[in-house]
């Protein structure tokens, strides 16, 4: 008679467990929306598009005939900051030469409309700028470049014919001969 008492006892704390445990589970699933849905509204805020990897692969492979000078940058990167002033410039130098200037943004969410709408405006950027918000760094950077470690500044330039890719910052001068290398 003990024995029963005890399995029953036992059935009636495992089963009020289990009920807690999909109360539990049903309450993390239903935070987990509203964490998207919150995400997914401040999104539609942002003045620039936001891409996941699978959607921004494109950018970086089109055959169109232009020559495309793709930035990786943050606004927390120094070396980033330095460089801007000589994409901006050759954007607007070479725009006739059928060059397009891509400005790959990677500060997290919390700083697109605090730190990187105000920095694009302050700094009046007419190249076009776009948001890679992808966690799965490790899987979409060796996409980008097998040569790529992960650090910014990094840049690729590419076209139809020709790719290179560069972990590093550059002069004026600097990117104008490596670009000189894919439209002479």
């Amino acid at each position: 008679m003990k024995r029963l008492l005890f399995l029953g006892s036992m059935l009636v704390v495992l089963w009020g467990c289990a009920e807690k445990k999909d109360q539990n589970n049903e309450d993390v699933e239903s935070t987990e929306n509203e964490m998207v849905e919150l995400e997914a509204e401040k999104n539609k805020e942002v003045k620039f598009p936001v891409y996941d990897f699978a959607a921004f692969e494109p950018l970086l492979n089109k055959d169109d005939g232009k020559t495309y000078v793709v930035n990786f940058w943050a606004t927390w990167c120094q070396p980033c900051i330095e460089e801007m002033p000589h994409f901006e410039k050759v954007n607007l130098e070479r725009s006739d030469n059928n060059v397009e200037v891509i400005l790959v943004n990677l500060d997290m969410p919390n700083m697109w409309k605090t730190r990187l709408e105000p920095f694009v405006e302050k700094k009046k950027i007419q190249s076009r700028v776009v948001i890679l918000d992808d966690p799965k760094q490790n899987d979409w950077i060796p996409k980008v470049s097998q040569d790529w470690g992960g650090g910014i500044p990094a840049t690729l330039i590419y076209n139809k014919d020709k790719r290179a890719f560069y972990e590093r910052g550059f002069t004026y001068e600097e990117l104008n001969e490596e670009l000189n290398k894919f439209i002479n």
